[in-house]
């Protein structure tokens, strides 16, 4: 299995791509701000040819260039219904209007074809297997998308991933509108610590990690399995 991934130009937000392998179908995981000529790069070097694009949520930072890259293409957009409205207006995200997010500077447009994802699905897309986890915190309609690593370089039971959900070291903010903190605590206790510790995480934003490393540094991680039965 092939799967690479590059900061967008804003936000340090990683685009990942997931393919069987070299000149086959594959995703799109978070196209950001100004992806577009480095996707299409990525995509040329491995004679890919993009199926669908997948969100982890919808915040503009992960959704940015969702019309133009399923546009060009005729693809669908998969994003959980709890952030579909955020595709439509994404200041919505923010706490502001389009016009006061780009001042009039940039444009943007949702993309034709949306479909939603359901919680504990499992999907068939470009030949891979896709788990869908609603982990609502960040956002209330955040997810993680997990898929068998093995036939990965990582050679790890699967991979994560995250969005902005679990990061290295850290976790999302919930300080946004539709962010709550009581569900970032169950989301982490009900669908990142039952994950494998050799899962490789994928995340929204910085490195990759593993379940096993945030387990034993990440101080959220650390705080609710020193205290599972914390009443949240």
């Amino acid at each position: 299995m092939l799967v690479t991934g590059f900061p967008a130009d804003a936000f340090g937000t990683n685009c990942y791509v997931v393919a069987p392998g070299p000149g086959e179908q594959c995703v799109v995981i978070d196209p950001g701000v100004g992806v577009v000529d480095r996707l299409d790069e990525v995509l040329a070097q491995h004679r890919l040819h993009p199926a669908a694009v997948l969100l982890t949520h919808g915040h503009l930072d992960h959704t940015f260039s969702v019309a133009p890259v399923c546009g060009a293409r005729g693809i669908t957009a998969y994003v959980h219904p709890a952030d579909r409205e955020l595709l439509a207006d994404p200041g919505k995200g923010l706490g502001v209007g389009l016009d006061e997010l780009f001042g009039g500077r940039l444009t943007y447009s949702e993309p034709d074809d949306v479909a939603e994802l359901t919680d504990g699905a499992t999907m068939s897309l470009a030949g891979l297997e896709i788990t869908v986890d609603h982990a609502p915190g960040h956002t209330g309609g955040s997810v993680l998308f997990r898929l068998p690593g093995a036939a990965t370089s990582w050679d790890a039971e699967q991979i994560c991933l995250s969005g902005d959900v679990l990061f290295a070291g850290s976790i999302g903010r919930t300080d946004l509108p539709g962010g709550n903190t009581t569900a970032m605590l169950t989301s982490l206790r009900d669908k990142i610590l039952p994950l494998a510790d050799d899962t490789v995480v994928l995340p929204g934003h910085g490195p990759e990690t593993t379940i096993g490393r945030e387990r034993a540094v990440n101080p959220y991680l650390r705080e609710l399995t020193e205290a599972p039965s914390r009443g949240f």
